[in-house]
């Protein structure tokens, strides 16, 4: 696999740099609510500018089927940029077209340190449709191309995929990082390694889940998909969330991972309940003994414990998805301990763990350890399709691409 160019190896100094990020933030009444996406594409942008270069932003928000909705402008992710950078953002009110292009000639004339953020790129139907026509007239917003947004290099889209083919091309420092740690946990880990994967449903990860018996050393098996694999070892888990056609899968995904050598940690006590409800009353009882009146919606102390001695033998953790309910109390207290558990290993040297998705990265903030592990990744669709062993075309085409740098 070919090294991805690093804009940081790239001259930058009186050109102007076009940068996709994903700015794909949450508004409410106006103002971004959550910038911690903002946040960590900002060092990206003030490192180019401390550098020469001007820097004009493109990003998506939102699905708005390539029409204009003014609910789904970027413009407010402009002021909250502009904050976290420390430097003045200019709004440009459209990615293409004679707006843009008079933008993007004034950077032409000044250069050095300005920034431009462009309107949605979702606007225009031809970035979802990877469209080489939009591609152009977005290429025309800047000398060197960089994609800095990991989360959306899965998407064959305009301004992740075909305008890579156009400009000379780099990754930036948030995608070469995210890479880095998913090759880390991945491809390249230190042994011994574990996995550990919640969430509902077998059927939403039944690629993920094969690919990992085949590469890992332990993978953990939590949430609601933990009651499809005991069913499929004959349990019956009562009104547990399980899918009884996914039982041949499970039963597969066991059968990969013996022939693999990777050993299956599934729970032995469950915490069960009447309903799915806040606070209420739960007990404890070993996945033999769930009654057909209950719900299994967390693993048991006795599984927490089995679960933090493995994570004490191994070096690497790679962790997608939580082992209960952990939004409705007292569901998230395996997840709890077992995030507390990571973060004291990792803090001590002894644990690497990364870890990602959405559910994920709010399990872990809710424990109070999303900034005590090793990486945290932010990436939804991208991570889960990396952890499936695929290609990520956003990423392939940097590879590739062959236009230099002393042509632009």
């Amino acid at each position: 696999m070919s090294a991805l160019p690093d804009i940081r190896d790239a001259d930058v100094n009186g050109r102007t740099v076009l940068v996709r990020a994903d700015l794909n933030v949450p508004l409410k009444n106006g103002k971004v609510s959550d910038a911690t996406r903002i946040q960590r594409f900002a060092p990206t942008v003030r490192d180019l500018l401390q550098r020469g270069a001007a820097v004009v932003v493109m990003t998506h928000l939102g699905r708005p089927g390539g029409e204009f909705h003014p609910a789904y402008s970027v413009e407010p992710v402009a002021e909250a940029l502009a904050r976290e950078i420390g430097h003045d953002v200019i709004f440009v009110p459209d990615c293409v077209g004679a707006v843009a292009e008079r933008a993007a000639g004034h950077l032409g004339q000044f250069r050095q340190g300005e920034v431009l953020l462009l309107e949605n790129l979702r606007f225009h139907k031809g970035e979802e449709e990877n469209s080489r026509n939009f591609a152009l007239r977005l290429s025309v917003n800047g000398d060197i191309y960089v994609n800095d947004a990991f989360s959306c290099a899965h998407r064959a889209h305009a301004s992740t995929h075909a305008i890579a083919q156009l400009m000379p091309s780099f990754a930036g420092p948030s995608l070469l990082e995210e890479v880095a740690a998913l090759t880390a946990a991945l491809d390249k880990p230190v042994r011994p390694v574990a996995a550990l994967v919640g969430g509902a449903k077998v059927s939403s990860k039944i690629s993920i889940l094969k690919n990992l018996a085949t590469r890992m050393d332990h993978l953990i098996i939590g949430g609601g998909m933990a009651n499809t694999f005991l069913a499929a070892q004959g349990h019956d888990v009562g009104r547990s969330l399980h899918e009884a056609d996914c039982i041949p899968i499970a039963l597969d995904i066991l059968a990969v991972a013996a022939a693999s050598n990777c050993h299956i940690l599934l729970p032995d006590d469950v915490v069960v309940a009447r309903k799915f409800a806040e606070d209420e009353p739960s007990s404890v009882v070993g996945v033999g003994e769930i009654p057909p009146d209950m719900m299994a919606l967390d693993v048991g102390p006795r599984t927490v414990a089995r679960i933090e001695a493995v994570l004490g033998t191994c070096r690497t953790l790679l962790w997608n998805g939580p082992l209960g309910a952990f939004e409705t109390r007292p569901f998230g207290e395996a997840t709890f301990a077992v995030a507390n558990k990571a973060a004291e290993l990792t803090e001590a040297g002894k644990l690497t763990t990364i870890a990602g998705g959405g559910d994920t990265a709010a399990a872990l903030a809710a424990a109070g350890v999303a900034d005590r592990i090793s990486y945290l990744s932010t990436a939804g669709g991208a991570f889960l399709e990396w952890l499936e062993g695929r290609a990520l075309p956003g990423i392939e085409i940097l590879r590739t691409n062959t236009k230099r740098l002393e042509d632009a």
